[in-house]
């Protein structure tokens, strides 16, 4: 074989297992932004690996910043996608509504205030200090959300209904303003939350 030809017949090769390894990534993953449905990874035969790749899925959901600023670390809300401390300071208090000097309520009312880039909903307050995860990975959300003592006392199908119908939890797909909206939408997430369930609810490693 000529170098040429050799050349050639390495280059297609190559070409080859490009495209193969961009298809399985394809089948783990769909781009940034977007979320795959459940559909997309019946090519892992292994059950338990293909509830942990749904919940790798969901975890671009649960670690994005409209996730995360209302799971923070600590009793400190966070703001945009640079995690920001809220500021003018406040704090979780004992219901997630805030300290009694600085209600929630005060500065965010029942719907978005555009004109001063202020967030709002009827029902908008921190999540329980319980279900702080800001900074984990996915594995360890995963643990997490599947433990009532660090869930809100939630059970698996109390999940689907809190990710996949909550309005609060909504609001992540539709923020307004110049705040990035979560990856996918709301039905892709519920629906990859309840494959996660029906295959087992592993956790990725």
């Amino acid at each position: 074989m000529s170098i040429d030809r050799h050349f050639m017949v390495s280059l297609a090769a190559a070409a080859t297992a490009s495209m193969l390894l961009a298809a399985a990534g394809a089948v783990l993953s769909a781009p940034s932004g977007t979320l795959a449905a459940p559909a997309s990874f019946a090519s892992i035969a292994d059950p338990t690996e293909r509830s942990a790749a749904y919940f790798s899925e969901l975890g671009k959901v649960l670690t994005h910043p409209r996730c995360t600023n209302c799971h923070p670390a600590t009793d400190r809300p966070r703001q945009g996608d640079a995690a920001r401390p809220h500021q003018p300071p406040v704090f979780r208090g004992p219901d997630g509504l805030g300290l009694a000097s600085l209600r929630c309520s005060i500065c965010h009312g029942s719907s978005n205030f555009e004109p001063a880039g202020v967030p709002g909903h009827p029902e908008w307050h921190l999540a329980p200090a319980e279900m702080a995860w800001e900074g984990k990975a996915p594995r360890e959300i995963c643990a997490q959300i599947k433990d009532p003592a660090r869930n809100g006392g939630r059970s698996l199908e109390d999940l689907v209904r809190h990710i996949g119908d909550d309005t609060l939890v909504g609001w992540a797909w539709h923020p307004g303003g110049d705040r990035t909206p979560a990856p996918g939408t709301q039905q892709e997430a519920k629906a990859l939350v309840e494959a996660w369930i029906k295959s087992g609810a592993a956790c990725p490693n």
